[in-house]
């Protein structure tokens, strides 16, 4: 089992490592042309593959999309109750314990981890947490409309395209698929390189608060899309895929918004940090458990 799980979580692991010490070495890095990159280019194409690739026909798409609303939907009520219960700011702590880092560390494991039908199905997920994110965020902490970002954004797009097409069944062209393909490629290196040079740059504050709100979000997670799991008798890649994407740490997006809206930037902060060091310890047994 250990020479099972090297292939698949070393490569996420070691490409973060890369981003760490590159920003540690004080290394010129353009993050913010990298962002842009990785969001309006590289991802939309990653996400059109990854729809691309799943078999003419097949469900387990769109059951997969259903399954990231269920589990979405579930970390909201009970992050909601447990910071009610503890006197938590519920606008700036819910879309922490929402939310997980489901394109930067999900897809990739979901891709080597399961191949073409795990990056596929794993491309649900991330849709329903990014269009969760740019409708939630605005709205709950900021109470402002979130209908012209959530247009200007190509993920949706790609993601309506993709589905689109795999209902009726049509297939790129050769030359688009390769293309589409290539410009996929750049993604996941460059998200995972990204997550290391963010990991490298945030200054952790107020640990307690944030190891709590990093732990919770990967256990609630996890916990959901177990039960979901065993209720629904789930099995072979949509198993694993969901299992993988529910227990992801703390998204970086969230950082992002929490400081456009003022609400405890420097908490979520830390909490991305403390959620992925605990994530990256507990990868090995999560992987091997999605596996089965």
């Amino acid at each position: 089992m250990f020479q099972q799980l090297l292939p698949i979580i070393l490569p996420v692991v070691v490409c973060t490592l890369v981003g760490l010490v590159w920003a540690w070495l004080k290394v010129p890095l353009d993050r913010e042309f990298m962002t842009r990159l990785i969001m309006n280019i590289g991802t939309p194409c990653l996400i059109l593959q990854g729809i691309a690739g799943l078999p003419p026909g097949d469900d387990g798409f769109l059951l997969m999309v259903a399954l990231g609303v269920a589990v979405h939907l579930g970390c909201a009520v009970v992050g909601g109750a447990a910071l009610r219960l503890l006197g938590q700011p519920a606008r700036s702590y819910l879309p922490v314990l929402m939310f997980g880092n489901a394109t930067n560390v999900g897809l990739p494991l979901c891709m080597f981890a399961f191949g073409p039908e795990g990056l596929g199905l794993g491309v649900g997920h991330v849709l329903v947490g990014s269009v969760g994110q740019f409708v939630f965020g605005p709205l709950f902490q900021g109470r402002q409309s979130a209908w012209s970002t959530l247009l200007r954004t190509p993920v949706i797009y790609a993601a309506a395209l993709g589905l689109l097409m795999h209902m009726a069944g049509v297939r790129l062209p050769l030359w688009a698929t390769n293309t589409v393909g290539l410009l996929g490629g750049l993604a996941i290196p460059m998200m995972l390189l990204a997550l290391g040079h963010a990991l490298a740059t945030i200054r952790p504050s107020n640990l307690p608060v944030a190891t709590g709100l990093g732990v919770a979000r990967i256990v609630c997670g996890f916990l959901l899309a177990l039960g979901l799991v065993e209720a629904l008798g789930l099995e072979g890649t949509q198993r694993g895929v969901l299992l993988i994407q529910s227990a992801m740490p703390v998204a970086i997006f969230n950082y992002l918004f929490a400081a456009r809206y003022e609400r405890h930037p420097e908490e979520v902060a830390s909490a991305i940090v403390t959620s992925t060091a605990v994530s990256f310890l507990t990868l090995p047994a999560l992987v091997a458990f999605a596996l089965g």
